[in-house]
């Protein structure tokens, strides 16, 4: 374990009071609820259409009262001109979940199979579905109550509808070509990292000044282990802040064996209770704070987000693709990144009670470990791309000089490393001279 992950008195402070306000998460119920209204088409959709049934019997009301002759449509007309717009509201609906399809077969492709749970997220193919559907839906029904007395105002607001619908969908086709892009992609996912760093890293680094650290805190070996039951899944989150209300009801510390993003299969070691009242503690209350799903997801796990970037900047390095533009992009989100991360405090997961005895203790990633894993398998899939190694000797120098000294060990190491591999790689003495410049653009800036 790294030294600045070790738990000062202070740190203990700290981390209870980040875990009160942004760490601490929801139940396992509570997690499955929120994932399944951020992933689902159909709750929008569905919503929708029952409005559309609801909003149908208010305008005629509306309109009875009002009596309404602005469009002056007869029978004939307006049946022809609400049967037109339904049956192309729905060919939009299919139109819609064609493209919705096909840009998702494309992006797992091209990109990574771990962005295609964000398309089904986005807000604006949501509401794009659900104005599509309730239109068509109004438009059933206002064709359904067309009788010798033709309902202005329901037709006025179809042909509202309809032509709302022509505009979303221009719109989501421009949206969605232009966010499918590498750039957009890879901007999104950090963006949405940055945010998961600021809920799991919120305290800003100060170096300690030489203060002894303590031990990291560790379970006797005879420890209760309290093991998973139910169906396998990842670790997605969990409720810190009860874990330790029910560990200091019992008297006991609890570990959390796996940490988020772990996979967690039936029978597995999920925490360790040991202390007086380590029999005592309910294993199904602790179990129910923690949530699986089928998938990692960026809300409490930073390093999934390093994962989803330099999975598309290997795949782009991958001879099918050999796109190396794509995974300087990468690089400029790593960097970003690691610059953000450099500068918060990788405090150690002890929470203690009021009394300052520890009750919950759990693991999270280290400074190492996010640095490995932003740039150890892209230098190893650069091959002979100069453009990629020069990029990531920029991103290297550059950190060193903007973070904190006690940040530069592990840097050094990955330079180290990346020399060695470039004269691996490139066999000619002049290409290697090449590839060890560090440069922003990859090739083609001035070197600074």
């Amino acid at each position: 374990m790294p030294a600045d992950r070790l738990p000062a008195q202070g740190d203990r402070e700290l981390t209870l009071s980040s875990l009160r306000t942004a760490r601490r998460v929801a139940p396992a119920t509570g997690h499955r609820s929120g994932s399944l209204l951020r992933s689902s088409l159909w709750i929008v959709s569905v919503a929708c259409m029952a409005a559309a049934l609801l909003a149908g019997p208010a305008l005629r009301w509306v309109d009875d009262r009002t009596r309404w002759e602005l469009l002056g449509f007869g029978a004939d007309g307006a049946r022809s001109v609400l049967g037109v717009l339904s049956a192309s509201l729905l060919t939009f609906l299919v139109f819609c979940f064609s493209i919705l399809l096909l840009c998702v077969q494309l992006a797992g492709a091209q990109l990574s199979p771990r962005i295609i749970a964000r398309v089904f997220e986005g807000r604006l193919t949501k509401w794009t579905l659900g104005v599509f559907t309730f239109s068509f839906t109004y438009s059933l029904a206002a064709l359904g109550r067309v009788e010798d007395r033709v309902p202005q105002l329901p037709v006025l607001l179809a042909i509202l509808l309809g032509l709302l619908s022509v505009a979303l969908f221009l719109y989501l086709i421009q949206t969605t070509g232009r966010g499918f892009r590498p750039s957009a992609v890879l901007a999104s996912v950090g963006a949405d990292t940055r945010r998961a760093i600021d809920v799991v890293y919120p305290q800003p680094y100060a170096p300690r000044g030489g203060a002894p650290a303590e031990a990291p805190h560790t379970l006797p070996p005879d420890a209760r282990s309290i093991t998973h039951q139910g169906n396998a899944g990842v670790v997605v989150s969990f409720d810190a802040a009860t874990l330790a209300d029910l560990s200091a009801r019992s008297g006991c510390v609890v570990e959390l064996v796996p940490q988020i993003g772990d996979f967690l299969s039936e029978e597995d070691a999920l925490f360790r209770v040991s202390g007086a009242g380590a029999d005592a503690v309910d294993a199904d209350a602790l179990r129910r704070c923690v949530a699986l799903g089928p998938e990692r997801t960026l809300e409490n796990d930073p390093a999934f987000g390093f994962r989803i970037i330099v999975d598309i900047a290997i795949k782009a390095l991958s001879p099918a693709i050999n796109d190396p533009t794509t995974a300087v992009l990468g690089i400029d989100q790593l960097e970003r990144l690691l610059h953000l991360l450099g500068r918060r405090r990788f405090s150690a997961g002890v929470v203690p009670d009021p009394t300052g005895e520890a009750r919950l203790v759990y693991r999270t990633p280290g400074w190492g470990d996010f640095v490995a894993l932003a740039v150890t398998e892209i230098r190893l899939c650069a091959g002979q791309s100069v453009t990629v190694y020069r990029r990531l000797q920029a991103m290297v120098d550059r950190l060193l000089l903007v973070l904190p000294e006690e940040r530069a060990a592990v840097l050094r190491e990955e330079s180290l490393l990346l020399r060695r591999t470039v004269e691996r790689a490139l066999a000619d003495p002049q290409d290697r001279a090449l590839a060890g410049v560090r440069d922003m653009q990859g090739l083609g800036s001035p070197v600074r």
